[in-house]
């Protein structure tokens, strides 16, 4: 299988940048339990990576590790540099005539205006499809950008869409509110209910969308299930996996057909840059099912293209690069594609530690009689325990929510006594982060309303980093204090 190129063509993986990954991710994450992983993931019932007797990456199948340092890029061919350039530029120098108009009716690859590609982007592009085994990839501005895209592709007014409820708060809004105005409805489903999931689907319905690990409560999303059924319907399922990366968990493995990340979070893992990634499987026949001529029927805004046909494996990623960028313009700047790149490297490394720091702050929490609940899969409590131990075999992430015995009051305590974890609104950082949703993104309600919501007064949403974890328990203990002290 070929990787579809910035300019929309199909070309094949370039073998000198290690980017040849189709069967590498069974290896990594279909694992037993024996491992010689240096850094483990702390947690008996874990299963561990496999060893390396029951599968040896080499130059033609390169392992996850190699992946993230190398996919995409080969030393500059002009000035022999290692690292990936910075290609800050709007436009490209066309050969001459002919170069230029075979560029613009897609016969051949290359760049032509950086908000449709660019060979920074291009780069991280092609790395992010090589970790999660995709055919391609689209770069966005955002997460959310990614997330417009993918659906912007496929809807339109009229159409229909079916979603997990457990979402992040802008996702939900953007599906709820927003594309309602546009004409496009969603039907939200329990992410477990899987009657619920079949019964939602209508004959205007264009996708199901969940994510791996859902907002606020870590709920799994079993996607082996839940694409049978879309499949069955002659659908795609679009998974976010921000909070997994593909480090814990590869969608496309389980029947995923579209993924995103907003790359803001772990890929890039350092709080420093905003940016999404939306990923094409390759899998899906688009022209086997009647909902989709937006891929299937000839598209006046491109000449007349019918992009299944130009691209059986890319309808999707070349429709949503040549209208959704063209058109939308949410592109991504190459400035930050190349830090996103920067995090990437250290991935596979970072979410070790993240995974590890998590699994004992968890554990830590669970056992102290200031806290109510802890919700995260790896506790066996969590009702979705069996089916992450299954999934995700490497651990359930390291973002997750717990709730204090206790007031609002006492919540603004524990988050002011911390020292160590920074009380922001973000996810996904090298640092370890907070946030008390009852006194910030929720404090207009009162405490029925938050109940509702699935919040407590004690709601607490943590984010895990790469701290020495000691230090994070003894910041934890000591803003526990606060919290009953100001009861």
């Amino acid at each position: 299988m070929g990787r579809i190129g910035a300019a929309g063509t199909v070309e094949p993986y370039r073998m000198e940048a290690c980017s040849r990954h189709i069967g590498t991710k069974r290896r990594h994450l279909s694992a037993p339990a024996s491992s010689t992983q240096p850094r483990s993931v702390d947690a008996p019932q874990w299963p561990q990576p496999a060893t390396l007797e029951h599968a040896m990456p080499g130059y033609s199948d390169p392992g996850f590790d190699t992946l993230a340092l190398h996919a995409g890029a080969a030393p500059d061919p002009a000035t022999g540099a290692r690292a990936v350039p910075i290609h800050l530029s709007t436009s490209f120098v066309f050969e001459n005539s002919e170069h230029a108009a075979s560029l613009f009716n897609m016969e051949r690859s290359g760049h032509v205006y950086s908000r449709i590609s660019n060979p920074t982007n291009a780069v991280l592009e092609e790395r992010v499809a090589a970790l999660e085994g995709g055919c391609g990839a689209i770069a966005t501005a955002s997460g959310q950008a990614a997330l417009f895209l993918a659906i912007s592709t496929l809807a339109g007014a009229g159409s229909h869409l079916v979603a997990s409820s457990a979402l992040y708060g802008g996702s939900h809004n953007l599906l709820h509110y927003t594309l309602a105005r546009f004409g496009i409805d969603t039907t939200f489903v329990k992410p477990g209910d899987i009657d619920g999931w079949r019964g939602a689907i209508r004959p205007n319905t264009k996708l199901l969308f969940g994510e791996t690990l859902g907002n606020p409560g870590l709920d799994v999303l079993d996607i082996p299930t839940v694409s049978a059924i879309a499949h069955d319907a002659g659908l795609p399922l679009l998974v976010d996996s921000t909070f997994t990366t593909p480090w814990l968990m590869q969608p496309f493995e389980h029947g995923a057909d579209l993924i995103f990340h907003s790359a803001t979070k772990f890929l890039s893992g350092h709080g420093t840059v905003i940016g999404g990634v939306l990923v094409d499987s390759g899998q899906f026949d688009w022209d086997s099912s009647t909902r989709f001529p937006e891929l299937s029927q000839p598209y006046d805004g491109f000449h007349g293209m019918v992009f299944s046909e130009e691209s059986s494996i890319g309808a999707f990623l070349l429709r949503a690069r040549r209208e959704g960028l063209r058109d939308f313009g949410a592109c991504m700047s190459p400035h930050t594609a190349w830090l996103v790149l920067q995090g990437i490297e250290t991935l596979p490394l970072r979410m070790a530690r993240h995974v590890e720091n998590a699994h004992a702050v968890v554990d830590f929490l669970a056992a102290q009689p200031m806290v109510e609940s802890v919700a995260h899969p790896r506790l066996e409590s969590h009702p979705d325990h069996r089916l992450a131990t299954r999934l995700l075999p490497r651990g359930a992430g390291a973002v997750f929510s717990f709730n204090l015995r206790g007031t609002r009051e006492q919540g603004r305590a524990f988050i002011e006594a911390l020292k160590i974890f920074s009380h922001l609104a973000n996810v996904g950082d090298c640092r370890s982060l907070v946030i008390h949703p009852a006194s910030t993104t929720h404090f207009r309600m009162d405490d029925a309303a938050l109940a509702q919501a699935g919040i407590t007064a004690g709601t607490i949403r943590l984010s895990i980093g790469l701290e020495d974890v000691a230090d994070l328990i003894d910041d934890l203990k000591r803003a526990l204090g606060a919290a009953k002290r100001a009861a």
